[in-house]
């Protein structure tokens, strides 16, 4: 990668998810990759409706690859406002150009990786996501098939760090989902270690989120282990609005909150790094740091659908997952 290709990666990927303006625009007007790689960036700041306009030409591009992964982060950006239903078409979609652009050969990671650009990693990011979406959609036995599929893939020497950590995720997801919160905490611990070991900012935020859910599902009460997921959700909420990162943002804020909210019924102090970082004051916790958190979400989520496409916007307001009030049309 040359100076300016590292720098829009290291944004996209890396330790530097807030960059400055002039090199997300240039990104925007660059190579197919470049043009990818700041529609992941734009997504990650919460910028859908900029990031839908690159994505939309991409996914017709000429080369599979390129074409997948855009129609992979577009499915992202759908399944981060809710709207699975239509995540599942797009990477559907994704899934069916990699394979007939690249055929078996999708399946070895070693091919030329191009600032995040592989085959590998269009089919991983595509078999991942139809793995969230169905999940979602209450479809458990089809996501563990898709999950088990992925990471399989995933274990092959070669594999890039990023294709890891989101089986990680999806891993945790699973095992959520069907009652196993004690079987979640290894993989959100592995992704959390593997985002932090890359250099990977953005990742090791999500990375934290998740593995708050799972100690915060795992706790049954343990005051220890709801101490420990409060504190991760308030690391993520910090690191997030530090960069910037809106679409992290939020639900970060949702599982802090949630963390306080069980502290105020009696299963223990998860601290008030949150509430500070909200820029709620000496509120003291629970309760009132819950309610402080809650009010950090919706006012995140309507700067966020107010930057949203129309599909985007009516993905969230349809969403049971997804507190949007007041008009964000």
């Amino acid at each position: 990668m040359n100076p300016v290709q590292r720098r829009v990666y290291e944004a996209a990927f890396g330790g530097d998810p807030c960059p400055d303006e002039e090199v997300v625009a240039g990104a925007e007007s660059g190579s197919p990759e470049m043009r990818w790689l700041s529609a992941v960036i734009n997504g990650a700041r919460g910028r859908y409706a900029r990031a839908a306009a690159v994505l939309g030409d991409l996914v017709r591009d000429t080369d599979p690859v390129v074409s997948s992964l855009a129609a992979s982060t577009h499915a992202a950006h759908r399944r981060q406002l809710g709207g699975h239903a239509a995540a599942r078409r797009w990477d559907a979609r994704a899934l069916a150009r990699i394979v007939a652009g690249c055929g078996t050969g999708a399946v070895a990671p070693d091919v030329t990786d191009r600032c995040g650009v592989s085959a590998h990693a269009a089919l991983l990011d595509a078999r991942l996501g139809l793995a969230a979406d169905a999940l979602a959609m209450a479809r458990g036995r089809e996501a563990r098939v898709l999950l088990a599929g992925a990471e399989a893939a995933a274990s092959q020497p070669g594999t890039g760090w990023r294709g890891r950590v989101r089986c990680g995720w999806v891993r945790v997801e699973v095992e959520l989902a069907t009652g196993h919160p004690s079987a979640a905490c290894a993989p959100a611990e592995r992704a959390a270690e593997l985002s932090r070991e890359h250099g990977a900012a953005r990742h090791a935020v999500k990375s934290d989120i998740v593995l708050a859910s799972a100690r915060m599902a795992a706790a049954r009460g343990n005051t220890g282990c709801l101490a420990q997921a409060g504190e991760l959700a308030d690391r993520a909420v910090d690191t997030a609005e530090g960069y910037g990162l809106l679409s992290l943002l939020w639900p970060a804020a949702l599982v802090a909150a949630e963390c306080r909210a069980a502290g105020a019924a009696g299963l223990g102090d998860v601290g008030c790094g949150a509430a500070d970082a909200a820029g709620l004051g000496d509120v003291g916790c629970g309760a009132a740091d819950a309610a402080g958190l809650r009010h950090t979400v919706l006012s995140t989520l309507h700067r966020v659908l107010r930057q949203a496409d129309p599909e985007g916007r009516e993905c969230a307001i349809a969403s049971p997952w997804v507190p949007v009030a007041g008009d964000v049309r």
